[in-house]
C-alpha cells in the first residue's frame, strides 16, 4: 500500500509537512552554508575565533582568485576532467558492449551457458574491498610506467567501474521487449547495427543516468587519487586540495574555497541531465 498524497492528508499534516521540509532542507543545507561562508570571510576572523559568526568583510571575488593565483588548483581541475571525462566514456562503453552481449547472446562452453557465470564474475568484482588491491595496483601501475600520470587513473578507474557499469547496463537491456531484436534479425539488419540502431537508443535514459553516476564517482575519489599520483602534474583536485594545508597553518578561506569550485561540475553535471537521470532510474522499475 502506498503511503496517502500530501494533498489528500489532513489540514495538521499539509501544515506540519510544509514546516518541516523547509527545516530538513536547511538542516541538510547548513554544512554548505558553512564552508560557503567561511569561503569568503577573511583570514583573520578564523585566528580571531569569528569562524561560525557575520564575517567581518566579504572576499568573495578576493578569495576564490586567489585560489588560482597563489595555489594550483586551476591544473588540479584540468585534471579531473582529463581523468573523469575519458574513464567515463570508456567505461560506459565497454559497459554497454557487455551488458548487450551478456543480455542477449548464450555463450556456450562443452554443453553450457556461461551468460550467467560470467554475469556473476562482474557483478563479484564489486563486492572485492579495493583498500586490498592498493599495493598491487600501485605496483603494477609501477611496473607498466604510468604511475603518477593520468593514465594510471584512468586505466584503473575503467576498470574498476566497468563491472559495476555492466552490472546497470545488462539489466536494462535485459528488460527491453528480445521481440525487437528477433524482428531486426529477421529482416536481415547485423548485430552491430541491432546494438546501435535499436538497443542504444532505447536505454539512452539509462546511459545519462549511469554517466552521471560515474562522473560523480570518479570526480569525487580521493583514494585512488593519493595512491597512484605523486605530483602535482597529475594530481586531481580532490587529492591536489592537500597542498592548500601548510605545515604550520591552513588557510581555511582558500581551502574552503577550492572545496566549492571542486564541487560544481557534478552539480551541473546532474542538472544537465536531470531529465534523463531520473528517467534512467525508474525505466524498467515496473518489470515484472
Amino acid at each position: 500500500m502506498f503511503p496517502t498524497q500530501i494533498q489528500k492528508s489532513s489540514t495538521g499534516w499539509q501544515i506540519g509537512y510544509n514546516v518541516l521540509v523547509p527545516v530538513a532542507l536547511f538542516i541538510w543545507l547548513l554544512p554548505l552554508i558553512a564552508i560557503f561562508m567561511t569561503s569568503i570571510r577573511p583570514e583573520t576572523d578564523i585566528t580571531s575565533g569569528n569562524v561560525f559568526g557575520w564575517p567581518t568583510d566579504f572576499l568573495l571575488i578576493e578569495n576564490y582568485a586567489q585560489v588560482f593565483r597563489e595555489t594550483k588548483a586551476l591544473q588540479y581541475l584540468i585534471n579531473s576532467f582529463l581523468v573523469t571525462v575519458p574513464t567515463v566514456i570508456l567505461s560506459v562503453s565497454l559497459a554497454c558492449l557487455a551488458g548487450y552481449a551478456l543480455a542477449i547472446y548464450k555463450v556456450p562452453f562443452f554443453g553450457k551457458n556461461l551468460s550467467i557465470p560470467l554475469f556473476m564474475l562482474f557483478v563479484a568484482g564489486n563486492f572485492v574491498p579495493f583498500q586490498i588491491l592498493m599495493v598491487p595496483v600501485r605496483e603494477f601501475s609501477e611496473n607498466i610506467g604510468v604511475y603518477n600520470t593520468v593514465w594510471a587513473l584512468i586505466l584503473f578507474h575503467s576498470a574498476f567501474q566497468t563491472g559495476f557499469c555492466t552490472l546497470f547496463m545488462r539489466n536494462f537491456i535485459k528488460a527491453l521487449p528480445f521481440e525487437l531484436i528477433e524482428s531486426a534479425r529477421i529482416e536481415g539488419v547485423g548485430e552491430f547495427k541491432i546494438f546501435w540502431h535499436v538497443v542504444l537508443p532505447l536505454v539512452r535514459p539509462a546511459l545519462a543516468a549511469l554517466a552521471v553516476l560515474i562522473f560523480t564517482f570518479i570526480w569525487n575519489d580521493f583514494f585512488w587519487a593519493t595512491v597512484l599520483t605523486n605530483g602535482d602534474e597529475a594530481k586531481p583536485i580532490t587529492a591536489g586540495m592537500e597542498s592548500l594545508k601548510g605545515q604550520y597553518l591552513t588557510r581555511y578561506s582558500l581551502y574552503s574555497a577550492a572545496a566549492l569550485m571542486a564541487a560544481i561540475p557534478p552539480v551541473i553535471m546532474f542538472f544537465i541531465a536531470q531529465k534523463h537521470f531520473i528517467a534512467g532510474l525508474t525505466l524498467g522499475a515496473t518489470k515484472g
